[in-house]
């Protein structure tokens, strides 16, 4: 089969998903093997690439065209799930000799994973009926992968990394328990899913609606109510794929963050509803004493119209400042897309809150001026700030009385709890930081921007290997020819080249 996709990330979802596993059974297998490798297949272990002297680009070659002959005996982890044992490794050439492919070719090495998997019955097993990606995470750790680190923290930590996978691909209609077992409703998992529908455009026809940019119209056909008519037949009082898609987007952010009845319990909207219409969606909120002329918070529903007996339009609550709210939309000029308005723009009509577990009844932090030096105080943190973490700890909860070992580093806020033990939710953003969950106030510090990594050029590499791994997405070459000037992606072994952030 041809992969299908963009980026590693997808491509291997996709090929998964082909595969008949359930989202859970993938998150947690993705989860390990982003652990393992960042998702290259052509990835060498860090620690061998200085004894063998070998870039991941240069052995990968090495290999392929027969002047490096030590690749089953030499130890070193190589690919996906970092194949170390000499009998796996053997298997695995074996295998790509056999099929005509590089030994770091993705697919092949999909193959061979998926082919593999079959003789570990208790593993497979779980993948195809995990009800978590904790659960499908641990197998994987403990009974495949089988680490020298089996401890608490590398399972959450694993877990954590499947929970981000899941967070951004999963489409189950079941609700999908959090990693620490316990099944939380944030409001940053659906603004999560929101961010990643970002750029999708309304088709002409019924046709290629999972992909983004394809048959752009103005028919009104989507995925979204695609997936309501087809997949979940009992959310609305009939078929919506055709009809004014905003609300319906909501709601499929909605579904797809939490599962069905979470979703319709945030929502406060019954089975087979009149929720594909704002105006009805507002008064669902209202009935239930959840709807707000003013202070949006992230992960309400705004709406738009002249009153609340006339909604024309909603929304997702990003986020919020002093002076404006920003929004995710379906729907805005035909497509998916950020908007921002004044907090006393006359086209709101208020906001829907759903009770979101913890944090996400968090309300807004209004920024301040910041302090003498640069740096801020906690308080002045809001949604989207670059901070420097410098902590050791995250915690999966913002009252969590107990927490897992990460990594300092470089990461974005994505979520605020005013007033809680650990109020500000981190997602690192690389460069050896592994923090994602709520951490300490007193942990932050504002970013100084003042260190600039840079890259030196060895033999076989390329600008988008570079980015992949370095950056974590290989598409993001662009931003490093941007930031050196550069007017061509020819690169030599030497150069050096200042990475983004």
């Amino acid at each position: 089969m041809s992969l299908i996709g963009s980026t590693n990330e997808e491509k291997i979802w996709n090929y998964l998903k082909a595969k008949g596993l359930p989202d859970c059974g993938i998150a947690g297998l993705m989860g390990n093997l982003y652990a393992e490798s960042c998702l290259i297949p052509t990835n060498l272990q860090n620690s061998y690439e200085k004894s063998l002297s070998f870039t991941d680009a240069a052995y990968t070659a090495a290999v392929d065209n027969g002047t490096y002959q030590n690749f089953v005996k030499d130890s070193a982890g190589y690919g996906l799930a970092q194949w170390t044992y000499w009998s796996r490794k053997k298997n695995l050439l074996d295998f790509a000799k056999k099929k005509g492919k590089s030994i770091g070719d993705l697919e092949m090495q999909l193959d061979f994973l998926w082919n593999e998997l079959q003789g570990y019955t208790v593993v497979i097993s779980t993948l195809k009926t995990a009800k978590t990606v904790r659960a499908a995470s641990d197998s994987v750790l403990l009974n495949f992968e089988r680490p020298a680190d089996q401890s608490e923290a590398a399972k959450t930590r694993r877990a954590g990394f499947g929970q981000k996978f899941y967070d951004k691909y999963a489409t189950d209609s079941t609700a999908q328990k959090g990693v620490s077992g316990v099944s939380k409703c944030y409001a940053s998992a659906v603004v999560a899913v929101a961010i990643g529908e970002l750029g999708y455009v309304e088709k002409a026809t019924n046709s290629q609606l999972d992909n983004k940019t394809a048959n752009p119209g103005r028919a009104n056909w989507t995925k979204y109510a695609r997936d309501f008519d087809e997949k979940y037949p009992k959310w609305y009082n009939g078929k919506k794929n055709g009809y004014e898609w905003c609300d319906m987007f909501v709601d499929w952010c909605f579904v797809t963050a939490f599962g069905y009845e979470n979703a319709l319990r945030l929502l406060c909207q019954p089975e087979r509803s009149c929720g594909a219409g704002c105006t009805w969606s507002a008064k669902y909120y209202k009935q239930k004493g959840q709807f707000f002329t003013s202070n949006p918070q992230v992960g309400d529903q705004i709406f738009f119209g002249t009153s609340i007996d006339n909604c024309t339009h909603t929304g997702l609550v990003e986020k919020a400042d002093s002076s404006k709210v920003y929004t995710i939309e379906g729907n805005t000029s035909n497509k998916c897309a950020r908007r921002s308005y004044a907090l006393n723009s006359a086209k709101i009509v208020g906001y829907g809150r759903p009770k979101y577990d913890g944090a996400g009844t968090a309300t807004p932090v209004t920024p301040t001026k910041p302090s003498a030096g640069g740096q801020t105080s906690g308080a002045d943190y809001k949604i989207g700030d670059i901070v420097q973490f410098n902590g050791k700890t995250h915690y999966v909860s913002s009252q969590a009385t107990s927490g897992v070992p990460c990594k300092p580093g470089k990461a974005k806020v994505t979520s605020i709890a005013k007033g809680a033990k650990h109020p500000y939710h981190l997602v690192n953003q690389g460069g050896g930081c592994t923090v994602y969950g709520w951490v300490n106030a007193a942990d932050i510090g504002a970013d100084s921007g003042a260190e600039q990594a840079v890259y030196t050029v060895v033999a076989g590499d390329s600008l988008w290997g570079i980015a992949q791994k370095r950056l974590g997405n290989g598409n993001r070459y662009k931003e490093i020819m941007t930031l050196n000037g550069l007017s061509s992606t020819v690169i030599r072994p030497g150069q050096k080249l200042k990475l983004p952030s």
